[in-house]
């Protein structure tokens, strides 16, 4: 090596200092400085410009050890430098230390021998190393990318995919909450830290969501928990236990969650109590292709609280899809045993078969069902959009829905637009037209009276 003189020793001292100067603007959460012994540390994330497609592999060729995913950002490479007196002039950088996160680069060697290989004499490398791992562009340097996709061959391939599933989801609330973002409800920007982002992709300051999400949980409207924005509410998006722990308080949650339960034991039919007495939690109807009804696995439910595995109709300890209950559920049960006389042999035994009093609960639930049916029909007007049905006491044909906010005709239930719900009523050739209001007569005592 030639020797160094003075001037050329201050020149690589300008130029480090210089170097370091460019390095720690362009990178400041990247690169640091140890004062004690000069030793730049990087810490480089590797970004990448689109998700990538990512196969993880094991040693073997079975198909069972690959393991698929999709990300946008990969564990960083951490360097440890020092500076020669004669860099960048005459002597290469020293890496005192290489080491990558999470071992996700296979021969990772051969990327540290590529690194000493890209210096030249007279050249100041630091900026190029970081911008070629930054940037990912030494996968395609070390041919670990074929045909879009990143091959990363490991010993372990579980834990490595679970090591970059969480390290993936980091780097993706880091960025979020390093952004600024709009709520679409008080139309303030802010940073992501006091946003929410929901499943559904929108974004809206946390003081908004817990003002009413607090407030509908209070009133006990579950329905309304979710996405606030209109089109959202429309298709009833509602949010999940992991959004609403974000936003409302851990008591609000435990209330929001006994809600939904409460909701779906009123709300679905196939829903019922386990019966264990000190139990008591509503168990759902489990989906499916093996619970279609017919199977008879469709009475089958397992309390999710104390594991109870049940029959829903007999309550009692599951007995599989081919042993029938005690009692079964049939219509055609139903109507023989109310078309029966109350005093003749003929009800008296089915009585004694099946018991009085479940035959009574399911005489009840199918008259309710019926007249529900028949009143829905006659009395009631579903909504074009979310099918919730409608009952008007008076007033004008031009409905609103409650629950989607969506404008109908309660004669036809036509769609209404919202900008002009009246074009409908005032269009010469469609049914409704000039009936907006239906037709009044005139009592004396009472004034209107609608018909």
């Amino acid at each position: 090596m030639p020797t160094t003189h003075q001037h050329e020793l201050d020149t690589c001292a300008a130029q480090r200092s210089e170097e370091w100067e460019v390095l720690s603007s362009i990178y400041p959460d990247c690169v640091s400085k140890d004062l004690t012994n000069d030793i730049l540390k990087f810490e480089i994330p590797v970004e990448l410009e689109s998700p990538l497609s990512v196969l993880v592999t094991g040693g073997g060729t079975a198909k069972s050890q690959e393991h698929h995913l999709s990300l946008s950002s990969l564990p960083p490479v951490l360097l440890e430098i020092v500076l020669p007196p004669s860099y960048p002039l005459h002597v290469a950088p020293e890496i005192t230390s290489f080491h990558v996160s999470g071992s996700w680069i296979p021969r990772s060697g051969h990327l540290l021998e590529a690194l000493l290989e890209m210096w030249h004499p007279g050249e100041a490398i630091l900026y190029t190393w970081v911008e070629w791992i930054r940037s990912a562009d030494f996968l395609n340097s070390m041919q670990l990318i074929h045909d879009g996709v990143l091959r990363l061959p490991h010993a372990a391939p579980p834990l490595l995919l679970s090591f970059l599933t969480t390290y993936e989801s980091k780097s993706q609330s880091s960025r979020f909450n390093q952004a600024s973002h709009s709520c679409d409800v008080c139309l303030e920007t802010r940073k992501g830290s006091r946003c929410l982002q929901l499943n559904c992709g929108h974004v809206f300051c946390r003081a908004c969501l817990k003002d009413g999400w607090s407030l509908y949980i209070a009133e006990g409207d579950v329905t309304r928990v979710g996405c606030l924005d209109p089109q959202c509410v429309k298709e009833g998006q509602e949010a999940d236990e992991d959004e609403v722990r974000r936003a409302v308080t851990e008591e609000e949650t435990r209330r929001w969650k006994w809600l939904r339960e409460k909701k779906a034991a009123e709300g679905d039919p196939s829903t019922v109590l386990c019966p264990m007495f000190l139990c008591q939690t509503p168990v759902q109807k489990p989906s499916g292709g093996d619970f279609q009804d017919g199977t008879g696995w469709e009475r089958l439910r397992t309390c999710h609280r104390c594991n109870y595995s049940f029959c829903s109709f007999c309550k009692r300890t599951w007995h599989g899809p081919l042993s029938d209950c005690p009692i079964q559920v049939a219509e055609k049960l139903v109507i023989e045993y109310m078309e029966t006389a109350e005093d003749s042999p003929v009800r008296k035994r089915m009585e004694q078969r099946y018991g009085k009093k479940n035959l009574e609960k399911l005489v009840v639930k199918y008259e309710e069902d019926r007249a529900n049916r028949e009143w829905l029909k006659k009395s009631t007007m579903a909504c074009p959009s979310c099918h919730v049905h409608v009952e008007k006491s008076m007033g004008c044909n031009h409905m609103t829905c409650s629950k989607c906010k969506q404008h109908f005709c309660y004669r036809c239930g036509f769609k209404l637009q919202a900008s002009n719900p009246y074009e409908h009523f005032s269009t010469l050739g469609r049914g409704c037209y000039s009936m907006l209001f239906d037709d009044v007569v005139v009592d004396a005592m009472e004034g209107f009276i609608w018909i």
